[in-house]
Order: C-alpha cells, then structure tokens, then sequence
C-alpha cells in the first residue's frame, strides 16, 4: 500500500482492516498528511508488484488519478482508478489489474471497504481477456523499444 498526504488517513484504515483479518500488508508510504509526490509513492507501490513482492497494490490519493498514471508509467503493472465495486470487479475479472488506485476525498470509508474488498475477492477471468491483456503487455515492450513488432 501507498498514499500521499490527502490518501494517508483512508490508507491507514484500510491497512488495519487488512490486518485484522490477517492480510500481510507491506506500508510502503507516507507516513503523515504532511504535504508529498504523490508519484513516489505510486512508483514503490508499482514497483513491489511489477517485482513479484507482492500480489497487489494499493495507492490512495484525493482522486485517485495521480497514483493510476504514476503506477502506469511501471511495465508490467495495471492500475485502474476506481470508484465502484462494480470497476473494482471489472478492473480484475477483465484487466487483470494489480494495482488498485482509490481517491480518499471521492469515497467515504465504507465505500473504500467495499472497493477494496471487492478488488481482492476478484480473480481474473482469463479465456478472451487474456489475449487483451496480452495486447497491452505487447504495448508495454514496443514503447521500451524491446521488440520491433509494427504498431497499429
């Protein structure tokens, strides 16, 4: 889990929740509402999970939007900014997103519990998904120029 300053409270809550029902939660940041990048701690959250050290992320900033394009800059991750059970469900079920994005100052706490819950309940669906997200990992390689495969 990650948040910056506005993100920092709702991610505190949510990591104890986690906790108490025995989810190993890895706080990767910040530590305060003290103004901070938000990107820092996008990127260390997309990092741990495009690494394999952990299954998935967490970020929480006021939107949400800034951590969902900061974690997309990191190959291999799939951040998705969500603001319903429904996207969180089909962000996972569909997109095989590993990175959660939610916005402290969109969503009350319950509906955060919700989202949250909803993400990490869902698996991925797999069969015609996998070939989209088979598409965006090709994506990913040609625009760090690892394969010379023509776009379009």
């Amino acid at each position: 889990m990650g948040a910056d300053h506005a993100g920092f409270e709702l991610k505190e809550k949510i990591k104890q929740r986690l906790a108490q029902r025995g989810i190993q939660v890895d706080d990767r940041g910040t530590d305060s509402t003290e103004s901070v990048d938000y990107p820092v701690y996008a990127r260390r959250v997309a990092e741990e999970v495009a690494g394999k050290h952990a299954d998935l992320g967490i970020t929480v900033c006021g939107s949400g939007i800034g951590m969902a394009i900061a974690a997309n800059k990191v190959t291999g991750v799939r951040a998705a900014n969500v603001s319903s059970e429904y996207e969180a469900q089909m962000s996972r079920e569909h997109n095989d997103a590993n990175v959660l994005a939610i916005g402290a100052r969109i969503l009350d706490e319950p509906k955060a519990f919700a989202i949250v819950d909803k993400f990490l309940a869902t698996k991925f669906a797999g069969g015609r998904h996998q070939r989209r997200v088979d598409e965006i990992s090709r994506m990913e390689e040609e625009e760090r120029g690892l394969t010379n495969a023509p776009r379009g």
